[in-house]
């Protein structure tokens, strides 16, 4: 019996045209026996998008048949861009009236309309949707005389969902409702749905953690068989466990993290040796508690992350392993994966060496002490960890070295205003404030980056499996819509000298200047989404030939992945038969770590800037000094002390008629000739905030 990588394999040979069910029976010398699991395969295939049956009921591959896999990601204009599932495959663009009712974050197939021209992506049509992403959507109840539909908060959804009165769900208008869609929009008709729950009224208190969460399809509660699993892991290591260990227990390290973390996934040690230094990054051995394909293991691909909203976790593992037996607590022994690094005084790994160790922290530091030894010379913190400073300082140097490094092969180094959002016991905002990452919170991003190259490497030259972290560099299109603005500030990336220096050399160039953070901003977006991928294609942003995920294996599942192939072949297990299973469900790995990464991140800023209009509705009609971060044919953008960003619209500017200058980025009065500039410090007042679509409108004073 032929099995599905043989029969796609045959199917991708150039001879191969278009045949009939009978015809491909014939041509793979199957039996009459073969042929019902051979007709599933074929429906199983042609269910998951790898191959096609055309209207003549001939099969062939979509790539043969100019026609294209990928998730489309919607715009709120209407239009569609697909990504393509091939990794090499450049983006497709879908105008709205060829979306043929695909919503956003469906995985579908394109054809192809319009081949790629110098500067510009390929057009497509949607032929089909392979699988639909969202079943359930939150929006606004709205009903006008006999006509009700639900107006998705997503404002990327762009369907309406029309939807029934029930007997016992009676939604008001502009009521915040769950909606389940029965019938899902195509190119002729619209999409219906079932109220399923009344989430509550618009605006009510503490409605919108609970929306963010509905609407984008996170979990919440884990399943009891998952929780039982984990109670059954949460014991203390045993002798055995650590038998055939490295025993590490006697080796001085720490762990950094925020004063609120609670699942500590790494810890470091640095020592000098001759030439340089010995670095130990050693990161909790989550593969040893969640094996392949168990109960806790299918949850966690599923979740593919923790989500962080501001004072709620949802974590990828029950707590009874997040914060207990794999988080890597001070004065407990804990079973680690271990990489060792020998760096010498350039920033160069001159050995290193990844084993299975047993651990156990003597401290666990926070960034906030760790700043105050390095940065603010504080006596106290200093006396209370004495035996460590020391390390605190080598471990400094280090990093410095290994930043240094990185900067120099290219690596870009995006600055932009942070904010903390403090929040009470009812997660109502109380205070934002600016916050900026200090010494503490960067050698840990330093050693944890050169832990994930070496690892990366290591497996990659090995010929094994893995899922690395990819950052492909920008296309062409990108870049020269980019160089419109650049050319505005004297700046030009020159599209064939695309590479992490040239994009490092503006950066540089800018720095310091008054539209330093929206060049910055717009140079972040004309690159390509960081995404996990069964290919070293390299990361741009770090200029980094290898990279993956192996230092937060309790927080991300790529890393867990990751885990699991060390641990086959320090065991070892990876013999070629666990070497094709791995092969074959690294690409799934990928694509869907990628896709809930997105939901993670677009769930963690959404609320964030909820909680931002929220804190400042109570100020309306205050006064406030912010900077102008942007300018518009629309208006200002401007930005406060604490990050917070509000419109300045142009029609509240009501002392003269202002024309946008697209050459110099500025407002400029028609008989005034005032200016406002990117830069410019103004005085303005608040004077709306709708919390529900988290704008905020200042009027200039």
């Amino acid at each position: 019996m032929i099995n599905r990588e043989a029969l796609l394999d045959h199917m991708r040979q150039a001879s191969y045209r278009p045949v009939s069910y009978q015809e491909l029976v014939d041509d793979l010398n199957l039996s009459e026996d073969d042929e019902p699991r051979f007709t599933k395969l074929l429906g199983r295939l042609e269910k998951e998008g790898d191959i096609v049956r055309t209207r003549r009921n001939k099969y062939g591959v979509p790539e043969m048949m100019n026609l294209v896999k990928g998730t489309i990601r919607l715009n709120q204009r209407g239009y569609g861009i697909l990504m393509p599932d091939d990794a090499i495959s450049p983006e497709i663009f879908v105008y709205g009236r060829n979306l043929n009712g695909a919503m956003h974050g469906d995985h579908v197939m394109v054809r192809i309309q319009q081949r790629e021209a110098a500067g510009q992506r390929p057009e497509g049509e949607v032929v089909r949707a392979i699988s639909r992403a969202n079943r359930e959507l939150v929006g606004t109840y709205k009903k006008v005389r006999q006509m009700a539909q639900v107006i998705p908060d997503d404002s990327r959804q762009i369907y309406p969902i029309y939807v029934r009165p029930t007997k016992k769900l009676k939604p008001h208008n502009r009521d915040k409702v769950l909606v389940t869609i029965t019938t899902f929009p195509d190119k002729d008709q619209a999409a219906e749905g079932r109220i399923m729950e009344i989430l509550g009224r618009k605006g009510q208190p503490g409605l919108d953690l609970e929306i963010i969460i509905k609407k984008h399809g996170l979990s919440v509660a884990f399943p009891p068989g998952v929780l039982e699993e984990a109670r059954n892991k949460s014991v203390p290591v045993t002798d055995d466990e650590m038998s055939g260990r490295r025993d590490l227990r006697g080796l001085s390290m720490v762990t950094i993290d925020g004063e609120d973390a609670k699942d500590l996934d790494d810890a470091v040690s640095v020592e000098r040796i001759a030439g340089g230094y010995r670095l130990g990054v050693h990161i909790a051995d989550v593969s040893h508690y969640v094996k392949d394909d168990s109960k806790l293991d299918k949850e966690a691909c599923s979740r593919g992350t923790s989500v962080y909203l501001i004072d709620k976790v949802l974590p990828m593992l029950p707590p009874e392993l997040s914060n207990g037996i794999c988080s890597l607590n001070a004065g407990v022994d804990r079973l680690a994966m271990t990489c060792m690094m020998d760096i010498d005084t350039q920033g160069k790994v001159m050995d290193h060496e990844i084993f299975q160790s047993v651990i156990n922290v003597d401290e666990r530091m926070t960034y906030t002490a760790v700043n105050a030894i390095l940065v603010n010379d504080d006596a106290e913190t200093k006396a209370r960890y004495a035996h460590l400073l020391d390390q605190f300082v080598l471990m400094k140097e280090l990093a410095d070295i290994l930043r240094d490094e990185r900067l120099e092969r290219g690596m870009l180094d995006f600055e932009f205003p942070e904010s903390k959002i403090i929040v009470d016991e009812n997660s109502i905002p109380v205070e934002i404030k600016r916050w900026d990452r200090g010494p503490g919170e960067m050698l840990i991003e330093d050693f944890m980056i050169k832990a994930n190259e070496v690892v990366a490497e290591h497996l990659s030259k090995q010929g094994l499996p893995l899922l690395f972290r990819v950052h492909e560099k920008p296309d062409e299109e990108a870049i020269a819509k980019l160089n419109l603005v650049l050319g505005v500030f004297g700046h030009r990336i020159q599209e064939n000298k695309v590479d992490p220096k040239v994009y490092q050399k503006t950066l540089h160039a800018i720095k310091g200047k008054p539209e330093e953070e929206m060049i910055a901003t717009l140079m972040l977006r004309s690159m390509k989404h960081a995404r996990y991928a069964p290919q070293a294609l390299g990361h741009f942003g770090l200029a980094s030939e290898y990279y993956c995920h192996f230092t937060s294996p309790i927080r991300r599942y790529p890393d867990l992945i990751v885990h699991r192939v060390l641990s086959a072949l320090l065991e070892g297990h990876m013999n070629a038969r666990k070497k094709t299973s791995l092969e074959r469900k690294m690409a799934f790995f990928g694509e869907h770590s990628t896709l809930q990464e997105i939901k993670a991140e677009e769930a963690e800023r959404e609320l964030r800037d909820i909680k931002k209009a929220q804190y400042m509705h109570k100020f309306i009609g205050d006064e406030f000094e912010g900077k102008i971060s942007s300018v518009t044919s629309f208006g200002l953008f401007v930005q406060l002390e604490n990050t917070v960003e509000g419109l300045v619209h142009i029609s509240s500017i009501m002392d003269d008629y202002y024309i946008f200058n697209d050459r110099s980025y500025t407002l400029i009065g028609k008989h005034s000739g005032r200016k406002f500039a990117i830069g410019d410090t103004v005085q303005v007042q608040l004077v709306r905030v709708n919390v529900d679509e988290a704008k905020i409108d200042f009027e200039l004073i």
